[in-house]
């Protein structure tokens, strides 16, 4: 098949170009969170997990072979627009995404602060797409949000789960009660598309005093994990209401898990999006990557997350 492509297709192809193709061939018939990473793939990623990149503010992944919004960032050009976790965007600045991989539709909806992208929305139960044009930023990612609603009832937003987020929380934890120990609290994980996940078992940790959080089953040794709570429990007999929606997913869904198999708090809220994968970043020693998935996370009742759609992207 090499050599007749090379041969015989209308345009001259380059090697590399062909072998670059069969690797993410390869990799997209894995399942949908695995993906090869050219060089400004592999950059644009690392851009996300540290947190800041100019783009629109939304959580990105595919369904059934469409582009879908994850979930609006909180205070960013997406979230104040209206767009809503489970949207189809059907065309990027005109182009249509029906054929545009993840990563090209990365690629074009990330760039310098101040420029304008027009995008395309096809919402649930309407029969023509929404047009929006977005003035893209620098987009800071900051995880955790408090309030107290009224003295003792504090309120804990967590939007997504990076590396700091537990103490973070902790520290709003603290903060919280300084006045009168904390009677309730709601912890928000809504639209949390996930993160880190040792911050997503910090974050359950400070609600469980004892017992299995998460474990994770792989091919591997090292992807064979498993995760306890600890006694150092800073809030671990506050009354809990978690709130979790279709945008909730991965490290978000493993809290949540975790805290309903405890029987520590009260879930509420619509079903989150079921995304039970993991994957690890290999960089290929070129400037590019792989994110390959190794792992499946399982709640300490046994129960998994099936994944369902592609690994969420910053944009």
């Amino acid at each position: 098949m090499f050599e007749r492509i090379k041969r015989a297709y209308v345009e001259e192809v380059d090697d590399s170009t062909l072998l670059r193709n069969a690797m993410r061939g390869m990799l997209s018939e894995l399942d949908p969170h695995s993906a090869y990473l050219d060089e400004e793939e592999y950059q644009s990623l690392r851009e996300s997990t540290q947190g800041e990149f100019g783009g629109i503010g939304i959580e990105v992944g595919t369904e059934n072979g469409q582009l879908m919004v994850i979930t609006p960032i909180d205070d960013t050009p997406a979230s104040r627009a209206g767009l809503l976790s489970r949207d189809i965007i059907v065309a990027i600045d005109g182009t249509p995404t029906d054929s545009m991989s993840l990563q090209e539709a990365v690629t074009l909806m990330r760039g310098e602060p101040g420029t304008d992208l027009r995008i395309s929305i096809l919402r649930s139960g309407e029969d023509s797409p929404r047009e929006f044009t977005l003035t893209r930023e620098i987009i800071r990612s900051e995880s955790v949000k408090h309030e107290l609603l009224e003295p003792g009832y504090g309120y804990l937003r967590v939007s997504q789960f990076q590396s700091r987020t537990p103490e973070q929380a902790r520290e709003a934890l603290e903060r919280m009660s300084r006045e009168q120990p904390l009677e309730g609290l709601i912890l928000d994980l809504r639209n949390n598309p996930g993160g880190v996940l040792q911050a997503a078992v910090g974050i359950a940790d400070l609600f469980l005093d004892e017992g299995l959080i998460v474990y994770t089953e792989g091919r591997l040794s090292d992807t064979e994990m498993s995760f306890s709570a600890s006694p150092n429990t800073p809030a671990a007999d506050v009354p809990l209401v978690v709130l979790i929606n279709g945008g909730s997913a991965s490290a978000a869904e493993i809290v949540a898990g975790a805290l309903q198999d405890q029987r520590r708090g009260v879930i509420m809220g619509t079903d989150s999006f079921g995304k039970g994968s993991v994957q690890q970043i290999m960089p290929l020693g070129n400037g590019e990557g792989l994110k390959l998935t190794t792992a499946l996370y399982y709640t300490p009742t046994g129960a998994l997350f099936r994944p369902k759609a592609s690994s969420p992207t910053w944009m």
